[in-house]
């Protein structure tokens, strides 16, 4: 009897450790997110681009009116464009005085809406996919790119991770990378570290059930879809182009790793012999995890649109 139980004991060890290995060497990367489709557009054609998709928005009954995509283009390419990606859950409101602060000052501007989200059913925003978010950074940054002479990339959360993305792979186009409260890992007090590659396997490529986190509208699910992304970052972020990097973070984050929120733009600005900005805002802010929508940052709203700005042009 002990011999059998010993026997059944070993084989589950083994399964075990099988099941552990295969976690741990499942590939992560992805076509899509390695080899992103530059495309070159004219201003005519960028501009049209952009505006087809606020169109779209607007007679999409599903998309809420605050969140859709938005453009603010001057009548000729300007000489710089930036392209601003939002949150996970959230969506194009959060960047609305940014963009026109930006415009304000010359730029050409677009905040694209991302796949399932902004929707009347909020839980869509959890549906979107890997490849989905790679294909969407990807031609908005075309777009852009066809805006301006000079673009760059503002990216809020899991914006910030294709912010990154971009910067590092886009590299005929990228001059300029702001990346605010970047989600490139949880904070250890959501998910310790060595529950990260299961967590990105099981979940990022939706083996296990989904499951809402705690009692916010995020999924294992959803967020794993921006952990395979920040998977797939280059250990050698070369972009001859970039000419500045910049992270801001709020020390009251709950929910992102903050020492990776501000090593990781240091590796991308190390790499191309730059020097990365970083600034933290203190507790008395009172800032959690969005730190750009205005309703947020509050009587700071100014303020902080200034610090962004001089963050990302360096």
């Amino acid at each position: 009897m002990w011999r059998r139980i010993g026997l059944v004991a070993g084989v589950l060890l083994a399964v075990l450790v099988l099941l552990v290995g295969v976690l741990y060497l499942y590939p992560l990367g992805s076509d899509r997110l390695q080899h992103p489709e530059a495309k070159t557009l004219s201003f005519a054609e960028a501009s049209a681009a952009g505006a087809a998709a606020v169109q779209r928005d607007a007679g999409d009954g599903q998309v809420r009116s605050e969140c859709r995509s938005i453009l603010r283009v001057h009548p000729v390419k300007t000489a710089k464009s930036v392209l601003m990606l939002h949150g996970y859950t959230s969506c194009p409101k959060d960047y609305v005085a940014l963009a026109q602060l930006f415009y304000d000052r010359g730029y050409n501007v677009y905040v694209p809406r991302e796949p399932h989200h902004g929707l009347a059913d909020i839980d869509e925003a959890s549906q979107v996919k890997t490849d989905e978010l790679a294909v969407y950074a990807n031609d908005a940054m075309n777009v852009v790119a066809g805006l301006g002479d000079e673009t760059g990339v503002i990216g809020m959360s899991g914006g910030g991770v294709l912010a990154t993305w971009l910067a590092e792979y886009r590299t005929d186009t990228v001059t300029h990378l702001l990346a605010l409260s970047p989600f490139y890992q949880p904070a250890a007090s959501q998910a310790p570290s060595f529950v990260l590659r299961p967590l990105t396997v099981l979940y990022g490529f939706r083996i296990l059930p989904d499951r809402r986190v705690g009692d916010t509208n995020f999924t294992l699910s959803g967020l794993g879809q921006y952990l395979r992304v920040k998977s797939n970052l280059r250990d050698d972020p070369v972009n001859t182009r970039l000419r500045s990097v910049a992270v801001a973070v709020s020390v009251k984050d709950p929910y992102i790793d903050l020492d990776a929120a501000t090593a990781i733009p240091a590796d991308v600005a190390r790499a191309n012999d730059l020097k990365v900005a970083v600034h933290e805002f203190p507790a008395n802010f009172d800032l959690g995890h969005n730190i750009v929508n205005p309703a947020a940052l509050g009587r700071h709203a100014a303020e902080v649109g200034n610090l962004y700005l001089a963050l990302y042009e360096g």
